[in-house]
Order: C-alpha cells, then sequence, then structure tokens
C-alpha cells in the first residue's frame, strides 16, 4: 500500500513538475529566428552606402525577414526558408510577429551560395492580401522586383516602381537586390501557435490584439529605429 502510494506521489509530482517547467521552453525555436532576424536587419542597415533604403522602412506596409534560406538541391536548385513577417495595423503601427515559410526553385542568388538571407519589403496592402488567404506566388500573385540599395536609392526603374514587394538577398557578405519570381510565401500556422502558445489568426496578430512574447517587440521596436521618419 506504502509503494503504491509513493508511486502516486512521484506521478503527480511529475506532472506538476513538466506542467511548470513546459511553457519555459515553449517557442525556442521560434525566439531563435526573431533574434536572427533582428541581426539580419542589424547588419544590413549597418551598411550605410549599400543597405536597405531607410525610406522603404518608413513607408512600407509589410515587411519579412527570412534568415538562412537553405539551398536544398545541387543539379536542380531548389530553396526553403522560415522567417518573420510583421505588418502595419489601421494605426500605422507594426503588428505582432506573423511566421512565414518561403520556397521554390532557383532564386538567382550568388553562385555557390548555401545560405542566403532574404528581405521582402512590401509596398501596399494589395502584396499581403493572398498570403492571409493561404499563400502567395512572388510573381504571380503580386509583382515583385529586385529592390535598389543604398540609403538614398529610390525604386527608380519602371519595373521596382510597379511592383507590389521589393526583394533583396545577401550571402556572403553581400546585400543586392534579387529576383524572386515564382517563390512562394506561405503563413507558418504551427509555428505561430508553439510561439504564441495558442491557436492565432493573422488578422488578430496584425492588429496586435495579445500579448507578443520577447523578442517580437524588439524586432518591432528594431524596425521603427531604421525608419526614415
Amino acid at each position: 500500500m506504502r509503494i503504491l502510494t509513493v508511486v502516486r506521489l512521484s506521478i503527480a509530482l511529475a506532472l506538476v513538475v513538466s506542467l511548470g517547467i513546459a511553457p519555459a521552453f515553449a517557442g525556442i525555436k521560434e525566439r531563435e529566428k526573431i533574434g536572427l532576424a533582428i541581426q539580419t536587419l542589424d547588419e544590413i542597415m549597418a551598411i550605410p552606402e549599400k543597405g536597405m533604403p531607410p525610406s522603404l522602412l518608413a513607408n512600407a506596409e509589410a515587411i519579412a525577414i527570412i534568415p538562412n534560406v537553405i539551398k536544398a538541391g545541387v543539379v536542380i536548385a531548389g530553396r526553403f526558408g522560415r522567417g518573420v513577417m510583421l505588418v502595419r495595423n489601421e494605426n500605422g503601427d507594426w503588428g505582432h510577429p506573423i511566421f512565414v515559410t518561403i520556397g521554390g526553385g532557383s532564386f538567382g542568388f550568388q553562385v555557390g551560395a548555401q545560405s542566403t538571407d532574404v528581405v521582402l519589403v512590401f509596398k501596399n496592402r494589395k502584396g499581403t492580401e493572398k498570403i492571409f488567404r493561404g499563400k502567395m506566388t512572388l510573381g504571380a500573385d503580386a509583382a515583385v522586383s529586385a529592390g535598389p540599395i543604398g540609403r538614398r536609392a529610390e525604386a527608380s526603374t519602371d519595373e521596382a516602381f510597379r511592383a507590389s514587394i521589393l526583394s533583396y538577398s545577401r550571402s556572403r557578405g553581400l546585400f543586392a537586390g534579387v529576383s524572386l519570381e515564382g517563390s512562394v510565401l506561405s503563413i507558418d500556422d504551427e509555428w505561430n501557435t508553439e510561439f504564441y502558445e495558442r491557436p492565432v489568426r493573422a488578422e488578430d496578430l496584425i492588429a496586435g490584439k495579445g500579448i507578443v512574447p520577447e523578442p517580437g517587440p524588439k524586432l518591432k521596436r528594431s524596425l521603427d529605429s531604421y525608419a526614415d521618419k
């Protein structure tokens, strides 16, 4: 009888401990991904003459930062990566981070690059509508063009002017505009649920509803600090 009681107490204690420590470990990989996104943004904006124009951030409706997009093939090149996207809400403030994935064929990266950081700047709402209905194909659902570089650069070419999305890549320390036509961008529901520890809707995250775990707020502050307002 005493042995049975001890076993029951041990099981109960294990449950209490597991329930108590589980939240502390929730969303670790998602937090790390946001940390990498912040690092990527910091390093890009630290290049005064060859970085992303701050004016683009100030006027952007949304931005997606996807660190470490990995080359998945040799003969037939393919890419896949996870990152984080922020969209401005009705007040003009950045909503909560939304995790996304990108995949597709050869992105036109530098030859031999195995890992590349990708940044997408959405110039208007049209560029974000399709993704929140499931997924979007860059170039088909929204026009995409290689973005200009340099603090004083503007999207002056006809192609960039007409595009809803401006795209960039960075590999081996080089940062430049890149063509991403044909790549598929989609919401990562699994990662969003794990990070926020509850099922969430993209609309609520854009509106800024609910509490956002760190380092989500830090990413918002970083974007605001780099915008040329």
